[in-house]
């Protein structure tokens, strides 16, 4: 009797040692999540990763850049990666997805796939290779006290008066090569042969070719640019702050994409990283990432106030449908041309 007591006993104490251990394994796993600076980091950290963290006990390791930035990492550490989770841009994901470092999202791994509009679920042949985390779009971001009536067009980024303090993306930004396209639509440049508006680039007099959005919010915010192109998202933050900062869409139009979210391959925390993803596609995350990043939803359903429902990049009555989305993959067939006519035309003589 005494033999079993002592068996039944060190059978519990095994039986609490390992509850212990997977407790403590649970508490010491870590993924890492690619993701953007400034208040985008903030935003995806309080939607997400944190809901993530205390639903799990997973803790989520941010590694910050832009979507270029981390397409290198991912590139470099190609065999052995790092990074479980990545946030890129619309663009940068469908050169991500050809370079082959990212693995297919699967539904079974993934259920609230099913929660995400049409249009946000992008493949290639029959694989999902990433999903959208909502839209923004491009407007002309202005310092009210400098500039008192909203500009109209983005030719007037070229007015005399705004000499100096202009802010426009580089091709290291992820709208930068897409801007150079839109803006030959702006000007009524023939696409094919875009030396007319490099020629007019150059000759507009920037405070900052902005690599990062978080650039652009620096520049506007300590007045270093008093007028120049920035995402829905970065503008009204810097209103909300209560900056003397306005946003316009001109009379051509704004561009829009998306911030979209990827498994990486060979990821080491597969598992842990497919639930992260998961936990992104909620209508609790997506609402979240509304309310604080003015995003468009990419989820089905969800329900935003009226304040926050016309600081969306398509308004208060809009919806996807009502975004002007580009072609990426004809985009990105140019981008070496563009980033490189840039360097050589744009940037040196500024």
């Amino acid at each position: 009797m005494a033999t079993l007591t002592r068996s039944a006993l060190s059978a519990a104490l095994l039986g609490a040692g390992l509850l212990l251990s997977a407790q403590a394994q649970a508490q010491q796993q870590k993924i890492t999540v690619a993701w953007y600076g400034g208040n985008w980091g903030d935003a995806f950290r309080a939607c997400v990763a944190e809901p993530y963290t205390k639903a799990t006990g997973v803790t989520v390791v941010p590694e910050v850049g832009t979507s270029t930035t981390t397409l290198a990492k991912l590139q470099q550490q190609k065999n052995a990666p790092t990074i479980d989770v990545a946030w890129m841009d619309g663009g940068i994901s469908e050169l991500a997805a050809q370079a082959g470092v990212l693995d297919t999202l699967d539904p079974g791994a993934i259920p609230n796939l099913k929660n995400v509009i049409d249009q946000a679920v992008y493949k290639d042949g029959g694989s999902t290779y990433a999903v959208s985390t909502g839209y923004y779009s491009l407007g002309i971001a202005y310092n009210t006290k400098e500039v008192t009536q909203a500009p109209t067009s983005w030719k007037d980024l070229w007015k005399p008066e705004y000499a100096g303090a202009v802010a426009v993306p580089s091709p290291a930004n992820s709208s930068g090569v897409p801007f150079v396209f839109f803006l030959a639509r702006v000007w009524a440049i023939d696409p094919s042969n875009l030396a007319p508006l490099y020629a007019k680039l150059a000759a507009l007099d920037t405070a900052l070719f902005f690599d990062s959005s978080g650039a652009a919010t620096n520049a506007y915010q300590s007045g270093e640019a008093i007028i120049g192109a920035h995402f829905n998202v970065g503008a009204w933050d810097l209103i909300d702050k209560g900056l003397p900062i306005g946003f316009a869409v001109p009379k051509e139009g704004a561009w829009a994409t998306d911030a979209r979210l990827h498994l990486v391959k060979n990821a080491p925390n597969r598992a842990a990283a497919q639930k992260f993803i998961d936990t992104a596609l909620t209508p609790d995350a997506a609402a979240c990432l509304a309310t604080r990043l003015y995003l468009g939803p990419a989820v089905k359903d969800v329900q935003v106030s009226k304040e926050v429902a016309r600081k969306l990049p398509w308004g208060a009555e809009g919806s996807v449908k009502s975004l002007s989305l580009f072609d990426w993959n004809l985009i990105n067939s140019r981008r070496a041309e563009v980033t490189d006519a840039w360097n050589r035309q744009v940037a040196r003589k500024n």
